[in-house]
């Protein structure tokens, strides 16, 4: 007879989820077809990587969020990292983004696109729907998108992304942590 404790299947249960959300973000909606977005999968060396530049932020310009979520991740067995491209969709009238339309965007080129960024909030929500319907604790880490960004995690071009550390404990780790000053 063979037990199969679950303890010893936990890491490969929520890596194999990550993967789903990662394909459940890149089939999410995207505006007129464009799809702008990295998505990758974060694990062991690459999450103390991301826990390091963390720490970073945090010491520089003294978040101590940072410094406590950078600590949160070094617990998760793998991290989705969703980030987006910011590029205009050339749209003759529209202005979301501040400017006349996107000609005049595309003079700020780090100014982001409201389609991408909605487009990744999109992404960002079928992502953790896939694993709350896993119950996969998780948090959408600004912080962790952060340090992604930083060390170019999904490429250099990535100027927006957001982080989402996964557990299965029986305590969720992103949420049931004391709270911090901002």
């Amino acid at each position: 007879m063979t037990i199969i404790k679950e303890n010893e299947i936990k890491s490969e249960v929520v890596l194999k989820v990550a993967k789903l959300m990662a394909i459940a973000a890149r089939t999410a909606p995207k505006a007129h077809g464009v799809d702008n977005l990295e998505i990758a999968i974060a694990t062991n060396k690459t999450i103390n990587m991301l826990s390091a530049a963390m720490h970073e932020i945090g010491r520089k310009h003294k978040m101590d969020f940072f410094n406590r979520d950078a600590d949160n991740i070094i617990k998760s067995p793998a991290v989705l990292l969703i980030g987006t491209h910011i590029k205009t969709q050339e749209i003759k009238k529209c202005g979301m983004c501040g400017f006349k339309n996107c000609a005049g965007k595309n003079k700020y080129p780090n100014t982001p696109c409201v389609f991408n960024t909605n487009d990744l909030g999109i992404a960002i929500g079928s992502a953790v729907s896939v694993a709350a319907n896993h119950h996969i604790d998780n948090r959408v880490m600004f912080s962790v998108g952060q340090a992604a960004v930083k060390l170019q995690l999904l490429g250099k071009d990535v100027k927006i992304a957001f982080g989402i550390p996964l557990s299965a404990t029986s305590k969720n780790p992103f949420f049931d942590r004391p709270p911090i000053k901002i």
